[in-house]
């Protein structure tokens, strides 16, 4: 498993979908993911270090987990299969280790708030990482 954290999110111009950029923390390697606008507006949020007016739904998760003396011990990007990407939550909880299914726009919200760190499968950097061009910020195709 390679760490990475979140480089960025926003919109990419041609397809007009949300995404958010994975980085290594110890490479080059940058990770892509197609997200929804609702978790793309959650992540920049926490990100931008705002407070919404009323909690929001990952606010509202990370609440429950506090309530219920549960940690998010990480976030990890596992696969990915005919371009959807999977995720699990591991959890800490009273009674030892719980894994658990998630979309990884949804985890990666969880981990900013909960300071959790977020792990992406070698293999799904291999298969869907670019290489940040060097001096740029901006990915490019990797072999």
């Amino acid at each position: 498993m390679i760490q990475v954290r979140v480089e960025k999110v926003g919109m990419d111009l041609e397809s007009k979908q949300a995404v958010v950029l994975l980085k290594e923390f110890d490479g080059r390697r940058l990770l892509p993911i197609v997200i929804g606008t609702w978790e793309a507006s959650s992540i920049a949020l926490q990100m931008e270090g705002a407070t919404p007016a009323r909690p929001l739904t990952h606010d509202l998760m990370k609440s429950v987990l506090e309530a219920l003396r549960v940690e998010v011990s990480m976030v990890i990007i596992t696969e990915i299969k005919e371009n959807t990407f999977y995720a699990q939550l591991v959890l800490q909880t009273p009674d030892g280790m719980v894994e658990v299914d998630c979309r990884p726009s949804d985890a990666i919200a969880l981990a900013l708030r909960t300071s959790a760190p977020i792990f992406v499968a070698e293999s799904v950097l291999h298969d869907a990482g670019v290489a940040a061009a060097e001096g740029e910020d901006e990915p490019e195709a990797s072999d």
